[in-house]
């Protein structure tokens, strides 16, 4: 009887394959099916095409002659590749000191962005007190009010403090916003409360759970707030024009607009090759951090 018995691992090789569920036959696909799929993919090429489109005229722009870059009809590709442009850029212009003041503004803004906005929605999404929700709709109530609305008062406010025409000025201004809180606190609310309940149990203060236990599991949302703080600051134009009044903190974009005037008689293609300029930090952020952007992006607004 003991020879007819099978080995363990045998035994357990057959007990495995008959729990497995049977292979699945893949399904035909029907033509119409082929064909809506194969069209879809098109649409999406067409699309993607018609996104890059302008990106890619800027940068063959950048390397064509002045006269060439608003020809008729227009020429995708350059018959002569004038690669001095990029030379000229920074002999021409104070192109340095530009992207110094704008990494400066961009890197400052974005971390306080992160940190105040972070810590305030800890406070709205795990601390209970009187008008807790009625503040939290007011102050994200204010993303709907124009910043044009209260923009002189604003301005006189730092004038008074004695910041203006500096580039703290501008640090003050958007060190705090109401998306950031608001994008934080509905990733905060995906947490289980029960991290926070075991943490208070064990002694931990509020300040330690924000900092030892939120931050760590809301990795994906502050690569997303800081990646669109980052974008807004170095894409801002109106901030720094009203209050940046001398060319010694002038950013990227003062900067650029200062080629389109009779100081350098509107060198388009110098001007596209200031832009290309411009665009590379900004496409090489969104490539390092793309995964947890649209991670953090997509789990925001979900809970349980």
């Amino acid at each position: 009887m003991t020879g007819l018995l099978a080995p363990p691992e045998d035994a357990r090789a057959l007990r495995k394959l008959a729990d497995s569920p049977p292979p699945r036959t893949p399904r035909a696909t029907s033509p119409w099916r082929r064909t809506g799929r194969i069209g879809l993919y098109l649409v999406l090429i067409v699309a993607a095409a018609g996104l890059f489109a302008p990106f890619i005229w800027m940068i063959t722009s950048s390397l064509k002659t002045s006269n060439e870059v608003f020809s008729i009809p227009v020429t995708w590709v350059p018959e002569i590749f004038v690669w001095n442009n990029y030379v000229e850029i920074w002999t021409k212009s104070d192109m340095l000191t530009w992207l110094r003041n704008t990494l400066f503004l961009s890197v400052v803004v974005t971390f306080l962005q992160v940190l105040t906005g972070s810590f305030a929605a800890y406070g709205f999404a795990r601390i209970r007190f009187p008008g807790r929700d009625a503040l939290f709709l007011v102050y994200i109530g204010t993303i709907a009010v124009p910043w044009q609305s209260y923009m002189i008062p604003q301005f006189i406010l730092l004038s008074e403090l004695k910041v203006s025409n500096t580039l703290w000025a501008i640090v003050l201004l958007q060190a705090f916003g109401a998306f950031g809180v608001f994008l934080m606190k509905q990733f905060y609310e995906t947490i289980p409360e029960d991290l926070s309940e075991a943490a208070r149990l064990d002694g931990l203060s509020e300040y330690g759970i924000w900092r030892r236990i939120m931050l760590p599991l809301s990795i994906p949302a502050l690569a997303s707030l800081a990646l669109l703080t980052f974008v807004n600051t170095w894409n801002d134009y109106l901030g720094p024009l009203i209050y940046l009044r001398n060319p010694d903190l002038w950013t990227i974009q003062l900067g650029l607009k200062s080629f389109v005037s009779s100081l350098y008689d509107t060198n388009y293609a110098l001007l596209f090759a200031g832009l290309v300029i411009s665009v590379i930090p900004i496409a090489i952020i969104f490539l390092l951090g793309q995964k947890y952007f649209v991670e953090g992006i997509a789990t925001s607004g979900m809970k349980g």
